[in-house]
């Protein structure tokens, strides 16, 4: 393939991450889904094996090297299935209001019991609580709980057949978030250099540790929120994580529909403050697994995802199986451009009160964010070593896009799900005029402004010292350096 030139950067701030999957693995569909504007891209483990998900990365990094921009990719692991057991007939009819026991015999159920082959259950269930059945399709209600028998009441009853997943949103299940699957699923994560982890089944921020711990500093670490415990933790949670997803289809599993949006929007603007990445996912142009438009209640969503200023929005199903993928990254691409020039967008991105921490990075962070409010800034340039300084900037959400130059091509790649960050693997400086020739060299190259253009650098001095921002220095693009790039 012939390489692309992609150098400019995408023009919106908001990161798609599109899942892979038998739809768009292939490097002919990554190619078309880089070209319509994905900046990252997940890997599903709960689908597929090892050597289907090594061809797949193996895509990706050659695609990199094709379109010379760093491309991130977020293994997500499966993490605990909760299921009944199996049926004589392979299924059965709860009727509404019937009573129906989950317990630990192993023989095939019918219409009054099953097999729930999770003993840990059994020590915490308790009256009152509730157990959803198939995505919430059945809703069973516990009346009494025992060591061996679980009674409930089928308050939404309908058909129930083997193996179908349940879920338990009103306890802490006290099971392990990463199973046998999920730890041989991370080492070949870790194995295959993915620059992000997901980690499902989040409950406690003990779940979260364990996971670290395993990674240790191979990749970067997101917890999935998608467990009301989790969001009861959320602050601690965030703490451990380098990020955070908001994976809104079992949360609206376990909970209301009605309370997954004020959720959304309090993990987003929690994770904002924290400086780390936050990703919306799930369900997000659903329609368009077999549509090749979306609905205008899936654009609205989309929409205020990006006005909530989160870092990266996903698509699911939509690319990895759909009909439609790259026109889904394409719709998705045009909402987040169209929203981020909507004269009112500066205001509502925004709404989260951020404050900066008492470090001379974080005033500089801030410094920035405001001096591109005040004068007609074209890029914040940030040199950076461990991708701290534009973390710090980009939870300002300043209105000028940031360049970031690094020596790391792993943090070049980790900050393609950072809000506002455009990132340049390119050797590590050492002086000042190195500094400023370079920045307006890489300035120029990748479409951060014109002749008489001003730019914002951010660096540490000494240089190559890492977690030393300290200098903030404007300067301006002239016309005999365009020349000279024009004809470089």
């Amino acid at each position: 393939m012939a390489k692309q030139e992609t150098h400019d950067h995408r023009g919106r701030k908001v990161k798609i991450l599109a899942t892979l999957g038998p739809a768009s693995r292939s490097p002919e569909m990554i190619a078309k889904l880089l070209r319509a504007g994905v900046d990252a891209f997940r890997v599903n483990m709960s689908h597929g094996d090892h050597a289907t998900h090594a061809e797949t990365i193996a895509n990706v990094r050659a695609a990199e090297k094709d379109f010379g921009r760093p491309i991130a990719i977020l293994c997500d692991l499966q993490g605990p299935k909760l299921r009944v057991g199996q049926f004589k007939e392979g299924r059965a009819v709860l009727r509404h209001g019937s009573h129906f026991t989950l317990d630990r015999n192993p023989e095939p159920g019918d219409e009054n019991r099953v097999c729930l082959p999770h003993p840990e259950l059994f020590g915490v269930l308790q009256k009152g609580q509730r157990l959803l059945v198939d995505d919430g399709k059945i809703r069973l209600r516990v009346t009494r709980a025992g060591d061996d028998e679980i009674l409930c009441t089928a308050e939404v009853g309908g058909v129930i057949s083997d193996r179908k997943g349940v879920n338990v949103p009103d306890a802490v299940v006290p099971i392990p978030a990463l199973t046998e699957k999920d730890r041989r699923d991370l080492s070949f994560a870790v194995e295959h250099g993915a620059d992000w982890i997901a980690l499902s089944f989040v409950q406690r921020p003990e779940d979260v540790a364990e996971a670290r711990r395993l990674i240790g500093g191979n990749g970067a670490l997101m917890a999935k929120i998608e467990k009301p415990a989790a969001v009861e933790r959320i602050e601690e949670i965030i703490e451990l994580s380098d990020g955070i997803m908001v994976a809104r289809g079992d949360l609206g599993v376990e909970l209301n529909p009605e309370e997954v949006p004020p959720i959304q929007k309090a993990v987003v603007g929690a994770t904002r403050r924290s400086g780390k990445p936050v990703v919306v996912a799930t369900q997000m142009l659903e329609s368009m697994i077999e549509s090749p438009a979306p609905t205008r209640a899936e654009v609205s969503d989309v929409a205020n995802a990006v006005y909530d200023g989160a870092d990266a929005v996903m698509l699911s199903a939509e690319t990895a199986s759909g009909a439609w993928p790259v026109e889904a990254v394409t719709i998705m691409d045009r909402i987040a451009y169209q929203v981020e020039r909507d004269p009112g967008y500066r205001r509502q991105v925004n709404y989260a009160e951020v404050l900066p921490d008492n470090t001379t990075a974080d005033a500089l962070a801030r410094a920035s964010a405001q001096i591109a409010e005040t004068l007609a800034i074209a890029g914040i340039i940030v040199f950076t070593g461990s991708g701290s300084t534009a973390r710090r900037v980009a939870r300002e959400r300043p209105g000028a896009p940031m360049l970031v130059l690094t020596p790391s091509p792993k943090i070049a790649r980790k900050m393609a799900l950072l809000w506002g960050a455009h990132a340049v693997h390119t050797k590590d400086i050492g002086s000042f005029e190195e500094m400023i020739a370079k920045g307006k060299r890489m300035a120029l190259r990748h479409g951060f402004g014109s002749a008489g253009s001003k730019l914002i650098a951010l660096a540490g001095v000494p240089f190559g010292t890492p977690g030393s921002t300290n200098l903030l220095h404007v300067v301006t693009l002239s016309g005999d350096e365009l020349k000279r790039h024009s004809a470089d």
